[in-house]
């Protein structure tokens, strides 16, 4: 049997108050109109359900068992309609161990400055499981990618601490720290390009590897070497003074970072957070 919510509504907050008057203020109609819906209520469904006198309205045993179930049903329904609100605030981002912590980390402060409504749960790793309910923020070739799905197409530069900048020029061998990726179906990271586009393929260098540019970041501070790594990643060094960028030429690269199906994730705070993150990993 099919009956109007609207007079189920009207019902439960009478019922529940013991006043027609006091349900249509909480309702915000007029005391009429709540009376009209329990009406048709009673009418719909062949029984009396309030016994109405002068002064005030009372339930009667059918109205009582009513009454009953309507207050479940309507907070069941408002205890979702309140965990739902409460996960749409909550933001999931999985990506790389690196992105997490050179960029998104830092960073996050300064998002909850400007919603602070939100949270964001980070989940790091260099596997990132499709979940339509995790936003995943990836690094992978740029001609593989949508075009709506790109965030930044990545460049690659030589960084070191301040003090070792001077040194690169008069060194006879440098240590340069790069990446090889755990993807081994990533492209190389594009050194010997780079090498060539500066002038600098005779320069005595030796290369060492990790598998992360966050391991070669660090290790370049230990060792007061160089890394060769992407730009993006070291913008909360550069902005600190603790890197710096020296003044070798940038090279394009075959990679960019991308939400994959970027426009299936863009739910209300979803959507402020992406276009905070652009924002965040594009300005130099």
């Amino acid at each position: 049997m099919q009956v109007s919510l609207p007079a189920l509504k009207a019902f439960e907050s009478a019922a529940r108050l013991g006043s027609f008057k006091a349900a249509a203020a909480e309702l915000s109609i007029s005391p009429t109109a709540v009376s009209h819906h329990i009406n048709k209520l009673e009418q719909r469904l062949d029984v009396t359900l309030f016994v109405r006198t002068a002064r005030n309205v009372a339930l009667t045993e059918l109205g009582k068992e009513l009454s009953v179930a309507t207050s479940q049903g309507f907070q069941t329904i408002e205890t979702a309609i309140e965990k739902i609100a409460v996960k749409e605030k909550q933001i999931n981002v999985a990506t790389t161990s690196s992105f997490a912590a050179l960029v998104l980390i830092p960073a996050l402060q300064e998002f909850y400055n400007k919603y602070p409504e939100s949270n964001v749960n980070i989940i790091s790793g260099e596997s990132i499981e499709a979940n339509k309910f995790i936003l995943p923020i990836r690094l992978g070739e740029i001609d593989k990618q949508s075009s709506v799905d790109v965030i930044k197409i990545e460049q690659f530069n030589l960084f070191c601490a301040t003090h070792t900048a001077t040194q690169f020029n008069q060194a006879e061998q440098i240590t340069i720290y790069t990446t090889d990726w755990k993807n081994n179906t990533l492209p190389k990271v594009p050194l010997k390009a780079w090498l060539q586009l500066n002038g600098l393929k005779n320069k005595k260098i030796k290369v060492r590897y990790f598998d992360q540019e966050l391991f070669g970041i660090q290790q370049s501070f230990l060792e007061n070497a160089y890394v060769f790594c992407s730009r993006t990643l070291t913008q909360g060094y550069l902005k600190a003074g603790v890197l710096t960028e020296l003044n070798t030429e940038a090279i394009n690269s075959e990679f960019c970072y991308y939400i994959e199906n970027k426009e299936k994730h863009l739910s209300r705070h979803n959507f402020m957070f992406i276009e905070w993150l652009e924002k965040l990993i594009n300005e130099r």
